[in-house]
């Protein structure tokens, strides 16, 4: 049998295909193939060299480049260029005097730093690194001129400082409400009383008081007293240096080793060896089971951290059992609560789920 005949379609797809095979190695090798030149628009001086712009060698030393710098930055200023009649290049208007400046300043922010002068010497060198060129420049040029360091500890710091005088402030608000309460500012009175604080405050002499500078003395006085006879626990409790972010961060490693030992030895004493929970430990389980944090379960009242260890609340029956009545004993007042009845009211009668309207 002979050969079979070919269509002429046929023949010229296959000689399509064949002429794309051999095309598509070329396109990909301009694809990646960056120009040779060393001088690439958007880098450092552009398409101009750096050292020529300030007419200085590669072997320039720092001083020699400012000098030349200093020499062009004063011809070339806006401000104080005047074009002379025999002056040629890129300066002769002010609009072009204005670039002329930008390109000097560039070339010396570039050739003054050493790291990117270096840089630069190699882009010149390795012209044929492309990517490699962008990376380097614009990872300077977009790189923080502060230390993060410095930015992280100069925040912690600011952050410690607003938290000691929130604090402070906080803790006065509580004195000063503490000296409204009658139960609190009789007894402080009557201390002062004793200690002969008052007295002393409404001594006349040559230096005579008005009753307004009294009365501010005494209030001062009384709510001292209260400052040192009354212990304030929780989110009003007198500010801690210890308690502030800057030493929480310092003291962190700390922390961490005595939560590790502290840790072990629950471990080691009621997990292994079997021992009975002190109170110490009770309380820790109470506060755990209420899911609260340390100040908070500080500031409750002493007969109520009575009354969890008398019903051994640390026991994890006796805690749902408690949980159950604290509900129960909730749902009963929010029944009886008249805020309560009229939102109730309003979300049956005119909740989220109806829309009304209201007729002017």
């Amino acid at each position: 049998m002979g050969a079979p005949l070919l269509s002429p379609g046929w023949a010229a797809g296959a000689a399509g295909r064949r002429s794309y095979v051999l095309l598509a190695p070329f396109l990909l090798t301009l694809l990646l193939v960056r120009p040779s030149g060393a001088l690439v628009e958007g880098l450092y001086c552009g398409t101009r060299d750096c050292y020529e712009v300030l007419g200085v060698s590669r072997s320039a030393g720092k001083a020699e480049i400012a000098r030349a710098y200093r020499q062009l930055a004063r011809r070339y200023h806006p401000d104080r260029y005047r074009p002379e009649p025999a002056d040629e290049g890129p300066g002769r208007t002010p609009q072009s005097a204005e670039e002329a400046f930008l390109l000097v300043a560039t070339a010396y922010e570039t050739l003054k730093d050493e790291e990117t002068r270096k840089d630069y010497d190699y882009m010149l060198d390795h012209p044929e690194e492309y990517y490699s060129h962008y990376y380097h420049y614009y990872s300077r040029r977009l790189a923080p001129k502060v230390d993060v360091r410095v930015v992280i500890l100069v925040s912690v710091c600011a952050i410690s400082v607003f938290q000691f005088f929130s604090w402070w402030n906080s803790y006065n608000k509580a004195i000063s409400y503490l000296a409204t309460v009658p139960k609190y500012r009789i007894q402080a009175t009557e201390i002062a009383k004793q200690q002969g604080l008052l007295k002393k405050a409404k001594e006349k002499g040559k230096n005579k008081k008005s009753k307004e500078e009294i009365r501010d003395e005494e209030e001062n006085i009384i709510k001292n007293i209260i400052k040192s006879k009354i212990d304030i626990k929780g989110g009003y409790q007198k500010p801690q240096i210890c308690d502030l972010l800057l030493f929480q961060i310092i003291l962190a490693p700390f922390h961490l080793c005595s939560y590790i030992v502290w840790y072990c030895r629950w471990i080691y004493n009621f997990n292994i060896k079997g021992k009975e929970y002190g109170e110490e430990e009770r309380l820790y389980i109470i506060r755990k089971s209420m899911k609260m944090s340390k100040s908070q379960f500080d500031s409750l009242e002493d007969h109520q951290k009575e009354t969890f260890l008398k019903r051994e609340l640390w026991i994890k029956e006796n805690y749902e059992v408690y949980k159950q009545e604290q509900e129960e004993e909730l749902k009963k007042k929010l029944a009886n609560d008249p805020r309560w009845k009229r939102y109730r009211r309003w979300m049956k009668n005119e909740g989220p789920g109806r829309l009304t309207f209201v007729d002017d």
